[in-house]
């Protein structure tokens, strides 16, 4: 059986890409969850970070790398057209590395809804880059997916992104809101949202980020 270590599920949107890619392709897996601030990573990841996959004496740790592992093991994981499998490798590659000003900006905290104070610059031509490339993918595979007419990988490394749309409302097209709204109602991303608000932990250094970039103007959270 695969395990799964992740963090908490309100703010660790590494953790959510390997599991809801794997939820959504029906691998079984045992999920772990270590709080921040709690136990050290270290203890079960090379590199102190979350999230990491343990097969047997198998140890992957970063979320790209445990897509590519499960891609060689499972089907489905990357789409079988050729055109789209690239494509889709693209774009997971690309969240992967970049958007940093929607990563410092809008970081993940499912629970809180949140008015900027600014946007700083970069800020709008990173979300118009997201809106692109959903744009792209649903126009050019003909979606109701990124890549096609099933849940991959390509859609697991923008299903956090779907979350800060929920919390920081970025002007997006019709079609780039939509496809958010599709990835919010799945019910993997339901669960996750379900379990995030039930957590009983805050972590105050994600705390204090969301605090920084805007009025909180609603938290719906369950009380500590």
């Amino acid at each position: 059986m695969l395990t799964l270590y992740i963090a908490n599920k309100n703010y660790s949107s590494w953790s959510l890409r390997p599991w809801v890619l794997m939820r959504e392709r029906g691998i079984e897996f045992e999920e772990r969850l270590v709080p921040f601030g709690g136990p050290s990573f270290r203890s079960f990841s090379p590199s102190g970070k979350v999230p990491c996959l343990v097969d047997g004496a198998i140890v992957v740790w970063d979320s790209l790398a445990i897509t590519e592992y499960l891609g060689e093991r499972y089907p489905g994981v990357w789409p079988a057209r050729q055109d789209a499998r690239a494509w889709a490798r693209c774009v997971a590659a690309e969240m992967h590395s970049g958007f940093q000003q929607i990563r410092n900006t809008c970081s993940m905290n499912c629970g809180i809804r949140v008015r900027l104070h600014s946007v700083p610059p970069g800020l709008k031509d990173e979300w118009d880059r997201v809106d692109q490339l959903w744009s792209e993918g649903l126009q050019r595979f003909g979606g109701p997916f990124l890549a096609g007419d099933t849940f991959t990988a390509a859609d697991a490394f923008f299903a956090p992104v779907a979350f800060r749309v929920h919390t920081y409302s970025p002007p997006l097209s019709a079609t780039a809101s939509e496809y958010a709204g599709r990835l919010l109602a799945l019910p993997s991303m339901q669960e996750w949202h379900a379990a995030a608000l039930r957590e009983p932990w805050r972590d105050e250094a994600h705390e204090a980020e969301t605090r920084r970039v805007g009025e909180w103007i609603a938290d719906l959270r369950q009380p500590r």
